[in-house]
C-alpha cells in the first residue's frame, strides 16, 4: 500500500507518500541504467580516427534516445514519490514497463540515427557477417519502423496511464485530498494522449506510401501542443481547488 504520508505539501499541493526507495524502485532504477548502458555499448570503441568521427555521427541520436529515456525515467520518479504504492498491481505495470524499456532501446536509437543521417553521416551503410555493405533500412521497411516505434511509444505511456488509474482507483487508502485527485485525472488523461498519438502516428505511417511514411513522425510535434492545450484548460480549475484547499486550512 501507501508508505507514511508527510503533512508538507510538495509539488505544489501534492503531498509526497514516498519517501524512501523501495525494492520495486530500486530495480527500476538499475534497468534504467541498463537502458542507458546498452546505447553507449552499441557504439564499438573506435580504432582509428576516421572511425571516431564515424562514431561521434551518433551522438545527436544517442542525446535525443538519452533525453527521451530520462524523460520516461522523471516520469516513473515523480509516481513512486507521489504515491508510495508498491502493491500487486503496481509491481505487474511496473514490470511491464522495465519490460518494454529495454526492448525499446535498440529500435528507439535505431529510428533517429536514421532520421538525423542527413545531418550525421552515421549509419548510411551498414556492414553484413559476410562482408557486404548493405542500406540500414529499404524503403519498404520505413512503415514498420514507425509502427515499431509507435508501439513501444504506446506501451510506455499506455502502461504509465495504468499506473495512475490504479493510484486513483487507491485515493481513498492514499487519502487524496481535492488537488491530488484532479493531478491524478489529468495525469490519466496526459499519458493516454501520448499514448494515443503513437497510435495515430502510426496509423498514418502504415497508410501512407512507403516512399513518404516517414512524415508520420511529425504527428509527435502535435504533443507539445495538446500538453500546452491541456494545461491551459486545467490550469484555472487546479489553482481554485489550491486555494480552496490553502483557505481550509
Amino acid at each position: 500500500m501507501a508508505a507514511a504520508m508527510s503533512d508538507n505539501l510538495d509539488l505544489d499541493g501534492f503531498r509526497m507518500r514516498g519517501h524512501d526507495v523501495l525494492r520495486i524502485e530500486a530495480l527500476s532504477d538499475i534497468v534504467f541504467g541498463f537502458a542507458l548502458t546498452l546505447l553507449v555499448v552499441s557504439l564499438q570503441v573506435p580504432h582509428t580516427f576516421d572511425q571516431m568521427i564515424y562514431a561521434m555521427g551518433e551522438f545527436p541520436s544517442f542525446a535525443i534516445t538519452f533525453v527521451l529515456l530520462t524523460t520516461v525515467w522523471r516520469t516513473h520518479y515523480f509516481f513512486f514519490r507521489c504515491y508510495g504504492l508498491h502493491d500487486s498491481r503496481t509491481m505487474m505495470l511496473n514490470t511491464v514497463l522495465l519490460f518494454v524499456i529495454l526492448f525499446y532501446v535498440y529500435p528507439l536509437k535505431f529510428l533517429f540515427s536514421f532520421n538525423l543521417f542527413p545531418l550525421s553521416g552515421a549509419g548510411a551503410l551498414a556492414p553484413t557477417t559476410g562482408g557486404m555493405v548493405i542500406p540500414p533500412i529499404r524503403p519498404s521497411q520505413v512503415p514498420a519502423l514507425m509502427a515499431i516505434f509507435g508501439l513501444g511509444f504506446f506501451a510506455v505511456y499506455g502502461v504509465f496511464a495504468l499506473m495512475f488509474q490504479n493510484a486513483y482507483r487507491m485515493r481513498a487508502a492514499l487519502e487524496l485530498n481535492e488537488v491530488e485527485i484532479f493531478d491524478t485525472r489529468i495525469a490519466i488523461f496526459r499519458n493516454w494522449i501520448l499514448a494515443a498519438t503513437a497510435v495515430i502516428a502510426s496509423a498514418i505511417a502504415l497508410a501512407l506510401p512507403s516512399s513518404i511514411a516517414g512524415s508520420a513522425g511529425w504527428t509527435y510535434a502535435t504533443i507539445p501542443v495538446s500538453m500546452f492545450l491541456l494545461h491551459r484548460l486545467t490550469a484555472d480549475r487546479r489553482r481554485s481547488l489550491v486555494g480552496s484547499m490553502m483557505q481550509s486550512k
